[in-house]
């Protein structure tokens, strides 16, 4: 993914965004964050979005949760169509794999990161749409 990276048109998520890499990763203390990049499925450009993760073992877990739309996030869209993806924690970057989870992997992925952070579980009760869980796993 050697081409020019697109920071989210979000004018929110570009700004954190750009205080992630300026605080190499330390943009807001106390959350774990990662900034996510995709290869857009109809644009081909590289798309970079910042994103809440935990952990499992070696693996980064984020969720579709479009802050409970009724829609998936294009990050989503563009890593179903894609799923090799360029990851930054901290400042870190590695390439990785991202995968859709579900059934129990999916559920117990789901739990992890409501009791991480709650507000999780109102986005999910915001909307009919199956919130995604997705895995990325370094390729590294």
């Amino acid at each position: 993914m050697g081409d020019e990276i697109h920071d989210s048109p979000d004018a929110w998520v570009a700004e954190h965004i750009r205080r992630y890499v300026a605080t190499g990763g330390n943009a807001r203390p106390g959350m774990d964050d990662l900034l996510l990049t995709t290869r857009g499925r109809r644009s081909g450009l590289l798309r970079r979005t910042a994103l809440v993760f935990v952990r499992d073992g070696d693996r980064y877990v984020v969720t579709g949760s479009n802050a409970g739309r009724d829609r998936n996030p294009a990050w989503y869209l563009n890593l179903v169509a894609d799923p090799r993806v360029t990851v930054q924690v901290g400042t870190d970057t590695f390439a990785g794999i991202a995968r859709t989870v579900a059934g129990p992997e999916k559920r117990r992925l789901w739990r992890r990161f409501v009791a991480a952070v709650p507000a999780y579980e109102r986005y999910r009760e915001s909307t009919d749409r199956d919130i995604p869980v997705v895995v990325i796993e370094p390729t590294c």
